[in-house]
């Protein structure tokens, strides 16, 4: 169960003490001077709010003195980019990042976060506005891993791309309509792999920052992949080449 803080004035305390919090529910239709209070503390902490309906809020909290606001409380330290790139270097690697453009599953998540660790890469970055909550279910699906990999949670995607990019990282993107397949380049250099929303897969500017776009070919009927497989499929193709190829700085 994620942890929750339950309650009007519980909520803005959390705000206002800078606990770390991952998401505020507010329920549909709830108003008041403290809900505005809360709305600016949440926007000035970079806090995601979501208006959801009755159902879902009591999913999340059947307790009725919720007041209708709802926290996640997070269990995660974030890192920033510079502290991912740091740790390659302190490795003597080169950078491999997995950024996740609006992933929304808690399950897919923890799976993208196993394999990448799985694969040697050393963080993660998520955008702060939708993108599941690194809660019980991701730690569990992630097997744990989530706990101990490096995450960042930037505001804009495409704008930590274009950082990324200034120092040399070669951007690779995931997208069904690419003309080139995801086994024809050269990872071995510093790399992000961006893995895009299940349903929408990479938004168009996040897909213009990148430097290529790749596919997996499909052989069946159905005409793409889970985003946690297609994600798991280029990780450890860039793997591979990365562990064969080690320190010889080959370029994409």
């Amino acid at each position: 169960m994620e942890n929750l803080i339950a309650g009007r004035q519980p909520v803005l305390e959390a705000l206002r003490s800078d606990t770390p919090l991952e998401k505020i529910y507010l329920l549909f239709g709830t108003h008041g001077g403290v809900i505005q209070t809360i709305q600016q503390f949440a926007k000035r902490r970079g806090v995601p709010v979501k208006e959801i309906d009755r159902q879902r809020f009591l999913e999340l909290y059947p307790d009725a003195n919720a007041q209708g606001v709802l926290a996640i409380t997070s269990s995660k330290q974030y890192v920033d980019i510079d502290a991912i790139l740091q740790s390659a270097a302190d490795k003597g690697e080169k950078p491999f990042l997995l950024i996740l453009d609006e992933i929304e599953d808690p399950h897919n998540l923890g799976a993208l976060i196993r394999t990448g660790e799985c694969a040697g890469i050393h963080g993660v970055v998520l955008p702060r506005h939708h993108s599941a909550s690194l809660n019980e279910t991701v730690t569990k699906s992630s097997a744990g891993a989530s706990l101990h990999l490096p995450v960042a949670k930037v505001t804009n995607i495409a704008t930590t791309l274009d950082a990324l990019r200034e120092q040399g990282v070669w951007v690779v993107g995931t997208d069904t309509l690419a003309k080139r397949s995801y086994d024809d380049l050269d990872y071995t250099g510093p790399i992000a792999i961006v893995v895009g929303n299940e349903g929408k897969g990479i938004r168009r500017l996040v897909k213009e920052k990148c430097d290529f776009l790749v596919k997996i070919p499909m052989y069946g009927k159905i005409g793409s992949l889970n985003a946690s497989v297609a994600g798991g499929l280029i990780l450890f193709e860039a793997a591979k080449g990365r562990h064969k190829r080690s320190g010889n700085g080959g370029k994409l």
